[in-house]
């Protein structure tokens, strides 16, 4: 049996928001490599996590990517299962970060600001929200969790992306432990919006 057609509206949305998470999953990628590299020469707990996170939130591109291809298209069965695996990829983040913290603690560890990490960073900070609102929209008419999820994890790294900033900016003007707790701030904050997302609720600010 057939299932019933969907209409063009919800088709054409659901086009627009694979394309999206396809052109976020490709900025990532780069994000990711550039963030790590440039953490572990500084030493920075907090730019290390967010470069983490470029890979959590790959994770919730493909995941969205998959919700929105083939038969999946017609499934509420699938929507429910992309929308619980956001919310995974939320959680996968925090422990890393508390891990390291505590690392770079008992190791003495201190960030040095870093040239890669303030100008990857502040891409992050404004190309990012503009992704991140668009997919919320779509996942709003889309009747999709799972999609406002993903965007919301893109307006995450935007404020992950200026924690770091600001953790680096703190460091080079002695305030070392500023670094350290944007890092277990981010965790935090993960842990939240991963349980919203599961219930399929998302933050509203």
């Amino acid at each position: 049996m057939r299932p019933p057609a969907l209409p063009e509206s919800f088709l054409r949305d659901a086009r627009l928001a694979r394309s999206l998470s396809i052109a976020t999953l490709v900025w990532l990628g780069a994000e990711s490599s550039l963030g790590l590299a440039a953490g572990l020469s500084a030493h920075s707990v907090a730019l290390i996590g967010w470069g983490w996170s470029s890979l959590v939130e790959a994770l919730a591109s493909l995941i969205v990517i998959w919700r929105f291809t083939g038969h999946r298209l017609h499934s509420p069965t699938a929507e429910r299962r992309a929308q619980r695996a956001v919310a995974v990829s939320f959680w996968l983040l925090a422990p890393y970060l508390v891990a390291h913290v505590a690392y770079d603690l008992r190791a003495g560890e201190r960030s040095v600001p870093t040239a890669l990490g303030i100008a990857v960073t502040t891409i992050s900070l404004v190309s990012m929200p503009l992704l991140g609102l668009a997919k919320r929209r779509l996942g709003a008419r889309l009747g999709s969790a799972a999609t406002t999820g993903e965007g919301t994890q893109n307006v995450l790294c935007a404020l992950m992306a200026a924690g770091v900033l600001a953790g680096l900016t703190a460091t080079s003007l002695g305030c070392w432990w500023l670094d350290p707790a944007v890092a277990l701030a981010l965790a935090a904050v993960a842990v939240r919006e991963g349980g919203k997302a599961w219930h399929g609720h998302s933050c509203r600010h």
